[in-house]
């Protein structure tokens, strides 16, 4: 990586520049590294000499002089620095001989050791899911792709809460409520019909306490009430499942919170717990008789939300409580015997059937597979959600498990609203003036995910021009999917059907449209007979889709129906020479290839998908700026060999960065 191996030739000449001018630093700062905005100021650039100017008792410039000289004359012939310039107040600016790069095999980031369980999506199974559902969603996917692309052994878990209040709203509703309408789908007839029993439980004391009934039936999972649960629950999923196929996101594990409890899980937990002086049963006050975990310090409580995601119910208002009084065990309870297995810190496992292909599922009477036994867990959870997912943490250090609890990530995002138009669009009141509106399962008020893909889908059939790139829905999708992965984590979505359909500017279509472009750059240069074997060749394995990645068994997992995207990604080698001097645009462009390691080690550490995203966008800027200011198939043909290798070579990457992206990548779009 480019700034790592810039990085490491600052600090050798900051040890050999301290030596020569008989000084001593007994710790030396870090060295920053970053690209400038202008090209004026060079490739990379770092601040080394004003950290030290305080410690060294120098000015700046004068450390960043001293600095420079040391490494020109470091620098070897033919060496990848160019030249090192300095400029005020103390910045040391590095230029890079980028046909020295060009011919660099840079290695793939290498992962941790071990398996990283990434959990994510955890769908209620009560109805069919919504947008806010698919953010998660599509945040995991492409961490799971991202993990996988820097070199981790990773396996996706989607946690199915079949116990919660959720699926026994939908089930005292189907035994209890009469509701008509034509429905194509089950969870779409149950998505009407769970709001309309949430509604009728303020005017219905006896079907109010139906709930907890049903509750209770659910938990003991063995009469009527808990089959149709079960029967309810599995005919979702599988269409949640279906659904989310459809964006190329896959699973490796269904986890039924049903088995946590049956399996003896919980049990298993709460033995160990007792052992330890912070989980304890209260006695006296509101809390008396529920089993409660202690903490040294208050972390906070989380307010009651509704998004009909498995892990955010108003259950989390009293995260401490383990167990209620009646008996009744919390999301929180559940989740810690969940983490205790994760980590391979129960003396019990699952068994397993397959639920669909290579998909599997926890079963009573399954088979045992090397599932779990995480080194690393990462889940992705609503940020308001922050409390219980500490309160995990917490319960594995009162266990004695505090390296786990170090190595358990939280993978935080904000919630999706909608936008005032969209609100109205949906028949929502928007008189109140609010800059968005929740939307909330209990209510029915939302977007569906299959209503969005067809709102999507049509509006790309109106207004595209052909019809000989991908079909309307793969585009529709994808356009979708990088919508929901380009805001930062933490960012509240405020999603407005207009702005998720437009397909210039910071679109997922951009990006596409960048690649279908190189590659009819490519397309034309070998009809006109421009290629040479020594400029681009074809990989060996043409037919490969690069939105295809390999899963953690190394099994290939491809997005569904993306067979014809990216057939034969042009592999580009060293060119025959650069120009003496590169174009502006060419210098950009070049730059922006060569950050790529180091985005990919970013954003794999930081967790941060949206990092991808940013820099597939600016990418794909600078190539549509390269392709509009320099002529790519005429003048001399050194020239046109140069740009054709660039060009292969943005396709290369892009291709890269749009699997991880999970888009496909289009000869045509």
């Amino acid at each position: 990586m480019l700034s790592r191996i810039i990085g490491q030739e600052i600090e050798q000449s900051v040890l050999i520049a301290v030596r020569e001018m008989g000084l001593e630093v007994s710790a030396l700062p870090e060295v920053n590294i970053e690209q400038p905005a202008s090209l004026d100021h060079g490739d990379y650039s770092s601040n080394i000499a004003m950290k030290l100017g305080k410690t060294l008792r120098m000015p700046p410039l004068h450390i960043a002089s001293k600095l420079r000289d040391v490494m020109m004359a470091s620098a070897s012939e033919g060496g990848l620095i160019r030249q090192v310039e300095t400029a005020a107040p103390g910045f040391l600016n590095v230029r890079i001989d980028w046909s020295v790069w060009a011919g660099m095999n840079e290695a793939t980031p290498a992962g941790s050791q071990g398996k990283v369980v990434i959990e994510h999506t955890s769908i209620n199974p009560n109805k069919a899911a919504h947008i806010g559902h698919l953010r998660n969603a599509c945040i995991g996917d492409t961490l799971a792709r991202l993990l996988r692309r820097t070199g981790h052994t990773v396996e996706v878990h989607n946690y199915i809460d079949d116990l919660g209040n959720q699926l026994a709203d939908t089930v005292v509703g189907l035994l209890n409520l009469p509701l008509e309408g034509d429905y194509g789908r089950f969870g779409d007839y149950c998505w009407d019909l769970y709001s309309a029993v949430n509604r009728t439980y303020g005017s219905d004391s006896l079907l109010n306490a139906k709930r907890t009934e049903t509750l209770h039936e659910l938990e003991q999972g063995t009469g009527n009430t808990a089959w149709i649960g079960k029967i309810a629950a599995e005919r979702i999923v599988r269409d949640h499942v279906k659904e989310m196929a459809d964006f190329g996101i896959l699973y490796d594990l269904l986890v039924w919170e049903s088995s946590i409890v049956k399996e003896g899980f919980w049990d298993a937990a709460f033995e160990r717990l007792r052992q330890t002086p912070l989980f304890v049963l209260e006695t006296i006050g509101k809390l008396a008789g529920c089993w409660v975990l202690k903490q040294a310090e208050d972390v906070g409580g989380a307010e009651d939300q509704d998004t009909g995601d498995a892990r955010q119910d108003g259950e989390y208002t009293q995260d401490k409580v383990l167990v209620r009084s009646s008996g009744i065990l919390t999301y929180t309870a559940k989740d810690i015997a969940y983490h205790l297995w994760k980590f391979g810190l129960l003396d019990k496992d699952f068994t397993y059937e397959a639920f669909d292909g290579e998909l599997y599922t926890t079963a009573a009477h399954g088979a045992a597979k090397p599932l779990g036994q995480a080194h690393t867990v990462i889940n992705v959870i609503d940020s308001r959600q922050e409390y219980p997912q500490t309160m995990v943490k917490e319960a594995l250090r009162a266990l004695g498990y505090g390296e786990q609890a170090d190595r358990l990530h939280h993978a935080g995002y904000g919630v999706v609203s909608l936008s005032p138009a969209s609100a109205a669009e949906l028949g929502i009141d928007t008189s109140d003036g609010r800059a968005s509106y929740a939307m909330s399962g209990r209510q029915g008020i939302g977007i569906k995910v299959s209503d969005l893909i067809s709102r999507m889908e049509r509006h790309l059939e109106d207004t595209r021009n052909g019809r000989d790139g991908l079909p309307a829905r793969m585009i529709a999708t994808a356009a979708i999917r990088y919508y929901l992965l380009r805001f930062n984590l933490g960012t509240e979505v405020i999603f407005d059907l207009r702005q998720a359909m437009e397909l210039a500017g910071n679109t997922g279509v951009y990006l596409m449209y960048a690649h279908a472009r190189a590659a009819r750059v490519i397309r034309k240069a070998e009809s006109l007979g421009l290629l040479a074997p020594d400029v681009v060749s074809r990989s060996a394995d043409s037919t490969e889709s690069s939105s295809q990645i390999e899963d953690s068994n190394g099994q290939t997992g491809s997005r569904a129906g993306h067979d014809e995207c990216a057939n034969g990604r042009a592999v580009p080698l060293p060119p025959p020479s650069f120009p003496a001097k590169l174009e502006p645009p060419e210098l950009a462009l070049l730059r922006q290839l060569g950050a790529w390691p180091d985005t990919l080690h970013t954003a794999s550490k930081e967790l941060t998908p949206n990092t991808i995203c940013q820099y597939s966008h600016t990418l794909s800027s600078l190539f549509h700026q390269f392709y509009a200011s320099c002529p790519i198939l005429t003048g001399p043909n050194e020239i046109v060999a140069f740009r054709l290798w660039l060009t292969a070579k943005f396709k290369e990457t892009l291709g890269d960065s749009l699997a991880v992206l999970g888009l496909p990548a289009p000869e045509r779009l």
